[in-house]
């Protein structure tokens, strides 16, 4: 049984439609996925907010590294807009006791009913200390074990203030078969990031037609095909070479030596990240929606990763509206 509110629509072709939040608020098929913020100013940050909930997308969904916490990039973001939904993806477990979380959580939901979706992950969580920029960030044990673990933990906390209605709802950062299963069983759903359209099918099986899966997708809006091709492999070699789990995740799925070792592939590029013009972005999260993703959320690469890409969310918001409102095939 998943905690947190049981879905108010059970009928997956319903959910698909329409993901919902209990309170009234919705996904939709299509959010925005970025990391930019944090090299941006507070009330840069609110402008930006405002602006993506005005053009429609049904969420805000935010990383975590070393800029700003998890709780205090969210409370900035819902306290900048009315009706969307802002969710970390992820809130990294090696950052903070499941304590500081929990209470956390309970916070925002309170103060923002139903808005707030806390994605929850951490790659770092192995046996061993990792250098994130530099810093160590030490493991915390096996992912699955350890995060079931940090998820029994947020439940037992005792609750001294108000509690939220709804519940803040959690999706976790799953790739492999048993963080997926985990997701499905102790979970709204998953947020499976760099990941392509046959890992989402796959994903749709190992969890059933209830679960959420909210699916990050890399795109480059460029007609230039050179630049493209250069901004989308030097996304896709950074984790790769830096991120043993994606890598990991990638062989599972049928990649191998050559499309990994010396850079990655043009196979591999083409699967993890979507270029060209609107309509190839449009297209790819269709394909995602077709494979049984509940909502895509679009991160926007260009040469300046810490820039925010406010022309391409106001160029691609158009064609992904009628996306968010459909409720596919």
């Amino acid at each position: 049984m998943r905690t947190g509110c049981p879905d108010p629509d059970p009928d997956p072709e319903r959910r698909r439609g329409r993901v919902h939040v209990e309170s009234g608020h919705e996904l939709g098929h299509v959010g925005l996925w970025t990391f930019a913020f944090d090299g941006q100013p507070a009330g840069r940050v609110r402008e930006s907010a405002a602006e993506i909930e005005e053009l429609g997308y049904g969420a805000i969904w935010y990383g975590e590294g070393l800029g700003r916490d998890t709780v205090s990039q969210a409370w900035l973001l819902l306290s900048a807009t009315r009706r969307i939904t802002v969710a970390s993806g992820i809130a990294n477990i090696a950052f903070r006791d499941p304590v500081a979380l929990a209470t956390a959580a309970r916070a925002l939901g309170e103060a923002f009913p139903g808005r707030y979706l806390l994605g929850l992950g951490g790659h770092r969580i192995d046996d061993t200390i990792h250098k994130l920029d530099g810093y160590p960030v030490p493991g915390r044990g096996k992912a699955v074990s350890t995060m079931s673990a940090y998820l029994a933990a947020m439940d037992a906390v005792p609750a001294h203030s108000p509690v939220p209605q709804p519940a803040v709802r959690r999706v976790l950062a799953a790739l492999g078969p048993k963080m997926l299963a985990l997701a499905a069983q102790r979970a709204w759903g998953a947020h499976p990031y760099f990941v392509p359209v046959d890992h989402t099918r796959r994903a749709r099986e190992i969890m059933g037609p209830e679960a959420f899966l909210g699916v990050e997708q890399a795109v480059v809006v460029a007609t230039e095909v050179d630049q493209a091709l250069q901004i989308a492999t030097a996304h896709v070699a950074g984790y790769v070479s830096m991120a043993p789990h994606q890598e990991a995740n990638m062989r599972r799925l049928g990649f191998g030596d050559d499309d990994l070792v010396g850079g990655p592939s043009r196979r591999l590029v083409d699967a993890i990240v979507a270029r060209g013009d609107v309509e190839a972005v449009r297209e790819r999260v269709r394909q995602h929606l077709d494979a049984g993703a509940d909502h895509v959320c679009i991160q926007v690469l260009t040469a300046d990763p810490t820039a925010l890409p406010d022309r391409e969310w106001r160029e691609l918001a158009p064609a992904l509206r009628d996306l968010a409102r459909s409720p596919g095939p």
